[in-house]
Order: C-alpha cells, then sequence, then structure tokens
C-alpha cells in the first residue's frame, strides 16, 4: 500500500454537504442576469472552479458575453453570503470521525478549496471545524495565483509540512477538476466521491484511481 503522509481533500461536497448551495446560487445569479441556465448544466461546467472563472467559462460555454461575468460573480458573492447565513452547514457521512482517524495516524491532514478564505472559514465555523485538531491547514483560492486544476494548492500544501514527494499525497474530490488537480500534482492516489457535485460518469472521464461514495470509505485503503 502506498505510504501516504498527506491528504489533500476538498470542502463541499467532498467534506462538508452544503446542499450544492453554491451551484445554486451560481445559476440564481446568472439567470437574474438575463440568461437561461439549469443547475445541471452548472454542475458540469463549474464544479471544482474557481467562482468567476466558473461563470466566465459558463458564458462562454451558453453563448452568454464574457463581460457579463464580473457582475454576476458579485451578484453571486452577496447572495452566497446570505444563502450561508442561514445555511445548515453538516459534515459528510462518516467525514469528521475518518479525519480524526487520519489525524491519529500522523497523518497531515489539509483542506483545499476554490472557495476565498472568508466563505471557507464560514463552513468551518459552523461544523465546528479546529485547526489541529479536524486538519493541519486550509488553503484556498485566495492563497495561490493559479486555480485548479493547477496544483499550486498541493504544492503549497506539501511546502507547508515538508514533503518532496508527491506520492505521498492523496487528493480528494468531488469533481474531475479535483481529480486533475491531484493528477497535475503527481499525487500517489486520486480519489473521487459520489457524494458531491458530479456523478460516475463525469468523475470517470478524468480516471481518479478509485471512486467511493464518500471520502470516509477510503479509510480501508489507507
Amino acid at each position: 500500500m502506498k505510504n501516504i503522509e498527506l491528504l489533500v481533500l476538498d470542502m463541499a461536497g467532498t467534506t462538508v454537504d452544503e446542499d450544492n448551495v453554491v451551484y445554486k446560487t451560481v445559476t440564481e445569479a446568472v439567470n437574474e442576469h438575463g440568461y437561461q441556465v439549469g443547475l445541471e448544466q452548472v454542475l458540469i461546467t463549474c464544479a471544482g472552479m474557481e467562482k468567476l472563472e466558473a461563470i466566465t467559462s459558463l458564458l462562454k460555454e451558453i453563448g452568454g458575453n464574457e463581460e457579463d461575468a464580473m457582475a454576476i460573480f458579485e451578484k453571486f458573492s452577496v447572495k452566497l453570503k446570505n444563502a450561508y447565513q442561514n445555511l445548515e452547514v453538516k459534515p459528510i457521512n462518516g467525514t469528521e470521525d475518518f479525519l480524526l482517524k487520519m489525524k491519529a495516524q500522523n497523518k497531515k491532514v489539509v483542506l483545499n478549496t476554490g472557495y476565498t478564505s472568508e466563505i471557507a472559514q464560514q463552513l468551518l465555523d459552523k461544523l465546528q471545524w479546529k485547526e489541529n485538531i479536524h486538519f493541519d491547514a486550509l488553503i484556498t483560492a485566495d492563497d495561490v495565483s493559479e486555480s485548479r486544476p493547477s496544483p499550486e494548492m498541493i504544492n503549497l500544501a506539501m511546502k507547508k509540512f515538508n514533503i518532496h514527494k508527491p506520492e505521498k499525497v492523496l487528493k480528494a474530490g468531488d469533481s474531475v477538476i479535483d481529480i486533475e488537480e491531484g493528477k497535475n500534482a503527481g499525487c500517489g492516489l486520486t480519489i473521487a466521491v459520489l457524494s458531491g457535485a458530479q456523478n460516475r460518469s463525469e468523475l470517470e472521464k478524468a480516471k481518479p484511481d478509485y471512486i467511493f461514495n464518500t471520502i470516509s470509505e477510503a479509510e480501508n485503503i489507507l
């Protein structure tokens, strides 16, 4: 079995259940701007991406005006903040236990996300997850200059914990972009989970090493 020392885990849909509120909010913000797009299309196009980039890609795909992206993104950010204030956020089944077990095995756990650090922190506060208890570090879109699928967040996580060999790193996420990020970093294991944005046939396109229902199933291979 691979000797994994660092787990880089995506947040929404992988460790945190926030009921797809982000993609529902993207859909709303785009449609309020005079476009017509469904949640399913938003999930396929935008899952895992930094959100301004996601909105730009979506507009390109539906033949919209990419110059609208910034205004839509600003509207989306306000809406999301409001949505989050009222949202009940839960860990995905079995995740909390899984994190504590990994920490007990002295593995480093990094949460990474295409969100801003403000939104990510809001989620963690709602879950009452604490650094050094549930995870070792949080790395967000704010910490890097290139968003996923660039391996920059994983490289930063490795640097933080002095891990030089990417084969000692596991990357898990619920979108194709998460898996591509892991592969671009040369991770020893890439795991896709079915608890979030994309379904099995979407995820299979990225050729992850494993596809699990939830991240806690990874315990059996670690």
